[in-house]
């Protein structure tokens, strides 16, 4: 048995497009609602939802079976996080607040074992189908993507240092917290913000490193994957159910006398 090919890491290295759905609601059930849907990546999150390791597992196991690639994001830079994530068998994962070249490669060093990083080893873990993909330790480090999230001022600053290190799949760009180190807290979509992400992912693609965003707006989304931006999310989840459980009570409503 030999470790799949990671179809995500490979798209995006090649400039494809790739639409991505952010995953919060914490449910295997809620992630089978979603699957069918066909997106191209989907971001598991446990910086700003509930999920554990137990309820990212059971994500994981609902997109190991479709063409979508799951990825989790961990509520830290926290190389014993990430190990337990890579072992529970996360084919990628995107750190969040990285702010310096050291932070950087602490993250990709995380997803590496010695001697290029320093991954602790097991040898029977749910990534390896316990024991069976005798390939793994050769070739994991190639097909794990890792990205790097940029979420202030300063961290946008050196954007080409962060996203060229080696190791580095792609880089995204956190705008909303970006939004918030500017003075414009809840104001992801204020034109000041973009102002500054999009010389700096510019500059990353000239660079040939795959830049992507979270954005809510789904014609900014596409204009951003025109534009270059390689992997978009256009929504969440829990976005969807808000805003869909508001508009049915509201056309309900409407058509009351």
């Amino acid at each position: 048995m030999n470790l799949p090919q990671n179809l995500f890491t490979r798209a995006i290295a090649a400039g494809k497009k790739q639409i991505g759905l952010w995953v919060t609601l914490s449910s295997n059930f809620t992630a089978e609602v979603v699957a069918p849907s066909g997106y191209d990546w989907v971001l598991i999150d446990m910086e700003h939802s509930p999920n554990d390791l137990n309820s990212v597992i059971g994500q994981l196991q609902v997109f190991a079976s479709t063409g979508t690639t799951a990825i989790v994001r961990p509520d830290w830079n926290d190389t014993v996080q990430v190990k337990r994530l890579l072992d529970s068998g996360a084919p990628g994962l995107l750190f969040p607040m990285i702010q310096n070249v050291e932070e950087a490669q602490k993250a990709v060093a995380a997803t590496r074992y010695p001697t290029h990083g320093v991954r602790g080893v097991s040898g029977s873990t749910r990534a390896n189908k316990f024991g069976r993909i005798k390939d793994y330790f050769a070739k994991v480090e190639q097909e794990t993507t890792v990205i790097l999230q940029l979420e202030t001022q300063s961290a946008v600053s050196m954007a080409e240092e962060i996203g060229t290190q080696d190791g580095v799949s792609g880089v995204f760009f956190g705008p909303a917290d970006i939004a918030a180190d500017m003075g414009l807290l809840g104001k992801p979509m204020d034109d000041a913000v973009w102002d500054l992400i999009l010389p700096a992912a510019r500059a990353l693609m000239a660079k040939g490193v795959p830049v992507g965003t979270l954005v809510l707006d789904t014609e900014f989304a596409a204009k951003l994957l025109n534009e270059g931006f390689t992997f978009v999310a256009c929504g969440s989840d829990a976005s969807i159910l808000a805003k869909g459980s508001d508009a049915l009570l509201a056309q309900v409503k409407g058509g009351l006398e």
